[in-house]
């Protein structure tokens, strides 16, 4: 019951008191998977003046929740589950070995778009912006705490019946600690970096813009930051080693001497990484040991070529630091779109709002990516990588925002509503296989005759 308690979360605001610290743990980590309620999100419904434009907006804010993010969210948690699960039977789904874009490739910035539009949302309000701030801050350490202990190698997986990480090679970043950085920096935006004048205001799209300025500025400075570091950045030679039989390892040295390269061997970012937080504290299973370079079953993890060049077993990121600068601009995207919900009272204008940006993100990612050759890339967390997946968050969003909250139709999306509204616990139990190694840890006679060891 206790475990219920924490993960349900959703409960607190940016002004609400906090329950016992131990109940919060993981609340508030589903805090910043948010759930806003109704007094976050329709306040400008229900004081409209208009009765006609209640009426239109009435669908949206019957719930306590805003029904189609919940969805868009759970959604997003049932497209992990898919994809974690059948990508290693459907290649073609997985994670791109390295350029290019595959469904797989689409959840992370899927869930980092919601936090912002949820953000927009929480902090609608804040009576304390110093309270408020802590509270952020508070939320943004244990969801990054249960990030370390569910992603930072706690766990061994279901082919491995032990439990514990040595702290030298712990894994540092990881999917809940990038939500963590990001959800920390967008709500400080929030909270700091808007006008609190009169919501009267904004009443066109550069209106809009113009109020939030300053957390636009923020976004761009912190792509040129990414920017200038990925292309202007030496990299210079480096070398890692593996452990092999016994209690030997191997030594590998990798060539480069290089500025601006975006290759899977010299790229910015897995060298930041590995003078930051130190090559041991990586992920240990590349994404780029599927590229045909790595496997001979490309896309398909496979061995090694006969003529594989020595980074194809480098530990890599891909939720490092570097590349999660762009997904804090994931984030603060989300946002904006989360303010069009707060300024604007009607379906037709919120629409409006969110496809001609989304739109606007698409093609210009497509023009990045052919056009000046800035590949999509998961892995780099690339600026046309960011540009279309938000694009197509935003407009994945909007489509469920008609179908759910304008049209209501609830029935045929309450399973992924149900899942939405616990997503982290799913995430956690499912998403970190610590569901399978619960159930595998009871077993007959012997640690190999268990129900989850039957069925991989």
């Amino acid at each position: 019951m206790v475990i219920y308690e924490l993960i349900k979360g959703g409960e607190a605001t940016a002004t609400s008191k906090p329950n016992n610290e131990l109940s919060n743990a993981v609340a508030a980590a589903d805090n910043a998977l948010l759930s806003p309620h109704e007094d976050d999100i329709e306040t400008g419904v229900r004081n409209a003046t208009n009765t006609s434009q209640e009426k239109e907006e009435a669908p949206a804010a019957r719930g306590s929740r805003l029904v189609s993010l919940d969805v868009f969210r759970g959604l997003t948690v049932a497209l992990m589950i898919f994809v974690d699960y059948a990508g290693a039977f459907l290649p073609a789904i997985n994670h791109s070995p390295w350029n290019g874009i595959t469904l797989a490739d689409v959840v992370m910035p899927f869930f980092l778009f919601i936090v912002g539009v949820a953000l927009a949302l929480t902090y609608k309000r804040v009576s304390s912006k110093a309270i408020a701030t802590k509270k952020a801050v508070l939320r943004a350490m244990k969801l990054f705490i249960v990030g370390l202990i569910v992603q930072g190698g706690f766990f061994h997986g279901v082919h491995n019946l032990t439990y514990g990480v040595d702290i030298l090679r712990i894994r540092w970043m990881g999917i809940l600690q990038r939500i963590a950085v990001a959800y920390l920096l967008a709500a400080i935006c929030e909270i700091w970096l808007k006008n609190d004048d009169d919501d009267s205001d904004v009443y066109s799209g550069y209106s809009l813009i113009r109020r939030y300025r300053f957390q636009l500025l923020v976004s761009l400075i912190l792509t040129t930051i990414y920017m200038v570091l990925l292309y202007g950045s030496y990299v210079p030679d480096w070398e890692y080693q593996i452990p092999v039989a016994g209690s030997k390892t191997k030594s590998f040295s990798v060539k480069c001497g290089v500025r601006g390269d975006i290759g899977p061997a010299c790229n910015a970012v897995g060298m930041i990484d590995r003078q930051v937080l130190g090559i041991q504290h990586l992920y240990q299973r590349p994404v780029y040991e599927r590229t045909k370079q790595c496997s001979i079953n490309s896309p398909a993890s496979g061995p090694l070529p006969s003529d594989a060049p020595p980074w194809c077993q480098a530990p890599f990121d891909p939720e490092g630091l570097l590349s999660s600068v762009m997904a804090i601009v994931t984030c603060l995207i989300g946002l904006q779109f989360g303010h069009a919900i707060i300024h604007f009272k009607g379906h037709k204008n919120r629409i409006i709002q969110w496809m001609i940006p989304s739109i606007f993100l698409v093609v210009f990612a497509f023009l990045l990516d052919f056009g000046f050759g800035m590949h999509m890339n998961k892995a780099l967390y690339t600026l046309s990588y960011t540009c279309f997946t938000t694009g197509v968050a935003g407009i994945l969003f909007t489509g469920l925002y008609v179908l759910v909250d304008v049209c209501g139709c609830r029935k045929p999306t309450l399973a992924v509503e149900w899942l939405g509204m616990h997503a982290l616990m799913i995430y956690i139990l499912i998403g970190c296989n610590i569901l399978p190694v619960f159930i595998q840890g009871f077993y007959w006679r012997e640690p190999k005759n268990n129900v989850v060891s039957s069925l991989i």
